[in-house]
This record gives structure tokens, sequence and C-alpha cells, in this order.
């Protein structure tokens, strides 16, 4: 597979949707994970992210401007012992509990499927990452209505082992901006990562289409000592 441009691939996209970013820097010293959300209608904007103990959730920018919480405010993600989960929906929950419970990412994920918001039935995504004494590995997933037909539910793991310096894995919700929007398809895109990361959330940020850009996280996590940098931009504030 190409590495390609993070910057090109969103500066080419006018709605991503939601993504998530896993991989490791250059330098081979940090595990980069970031998480975005987008927005097309005012309940979808009308969005912040805010920290919440070692993760972030989702809150409304005018509580008097919510009209339905139930897809849109969630924990996006959550630190479970050397485990980071990003998600784009309420399955942080599901994948926190029952992993602490001793199941797998992949088990956890089967109890669950794409969003209910007909005729979209966004895909979920979700990554986690596995930080421990200098070894890190991560994996994502996908669960996806079959090409627009919610009787179906298509699921997919990538996992990463020992993931090379400089090399991440972007996913993403959409295709395309559409009517209905077209769900992501393929294997997460390998992008390429920077060392520097201010330099890394500032190029996010402003790939990102500027009038359904919505907020972004972005965190860095020492491989040696487990312990991280976090950054928050939104556009709300």
């Amino acid at each position: 597979m190409k590495k390609i441009s993070l910057e090109n691939e969103l500066k080419s996209n006018a709605y991503p949707g939601r993504g998530i970013v896993i991989g490791k820097t250059p330098n081979g010293k940090y595990a980069v994970t970031a998480y975005f959300i987008m927005g097309r209608s005012e309940n979808s904007r009308n969005r912040v992210f805010v920290e919440d103990g070692e993760g972030i959730r989702t809150q409304a920018f005018d509580p008097s401007k919510l009209s339905d919480p139930s897809l849109i405010i969630y924990a996006p993600v959550r630190v479970l012992g050397n485990k980071t989960i990003v998600t784009n929906g309420d399955q942080t929950d599901t994948i926190y509990e029952r992993m602490d419970s001793q199941q797998t990412f992949e088990q956890a994920l089967r109890t669950r499927e794409f969003e209910p918001d007909a005729p979209n039935y966004t895909p979920r995504i979700s990554g986690i990452l596995h930080v421990e004494n200098g070894t890190y590995n991560y994996a994502m997933s996908i669960l996806k209505s079959s090409h627009g037909n919610p009787d179906s539910c298509q699921r997919y793991t990538f996992a990463y082992s020992d993931p090379l310096a400089g090399e991440g894995h972007f996913i993403h919700t959409y295709m395309c901006d559409g009517d209905p929007l077209p769900s992501f398809e393929g294997e997460p895109k390998l992008v390429e990562l920077v060392d520097d990361m201010d330099a890394f959330t500032d190029m996010l940020w402003q790939s990102l289409n500027a009038d359904n850009k919505v907020s972004l996280f972005v965190r860095y996590i020492d491989l040696e000592t487990g312990k991280y940098t976090s950054k928050i931009v939104n556009k709300n504030h």
C-alpha cells in the first residue's frame, strides 16, 4: 500500500465525517492518535470536546440548541490501564466495559453494529492502542451496513503489530459528501506522521473543511513511560 499525505487526503474531501488516525512518530518515540468530528446539521455542529478523566467526551456547546443527544453525545476516548480506546460513538463504553471483563476488542464489537441513522447507517469506527514497556500495537475496526442495506452488518478488524516508525492508518466514516452519505470502503489508509504534535494538530485542523469541521483531539503517548500529551481544538469556543 502506498503511503499518502494525510493533509492532501483531508483537503480533497469536504466531508469524511468522523475520522481516527493511529500510528507511530518517525523518531519511534511516540504512539499517535487523533480523532475528529464534523457536522452538516445544526445539532451535529453544536458540539465541543472536553476533557473527562484520562479521556474526552462531547458536550453541547449551546445546550438550548441540543435537539437529539442520542448519537452525538458520547465519550470518544477512554483509557483502560495501558490501553487507549478511540471511537466515534458510545461503543467506547462497550469496549471499555467488556475488555475490563477480559473480553477482546473484537468480542466487544460483536455486540454492536452501525448507527441506526437511516438512510446513512453511519459506520461505527473504533481503534485501540496498547502501549506497554516500550512495546506497541494497535487495531482498528469498522462496522458498516452492507452497501447501505441495514439487514446485514459487515465487520472488519485490522490489527497492526510492531508498527513502523513514521507510519499511521486513517479510517473515517464516509467516502465523501452525499445523500445518503456513502460509507467508507476498504482498509484503513496508510498515512505519514510527524514528530511534532503541535505541527500535526495544526495540519489536521487546517486541512479539515472549514464549514463542516467541529472538533479535533490529538494525543502523543511516550512509548517508554506511557505518559501522554493531548490537545483539543474546538471550532466553538
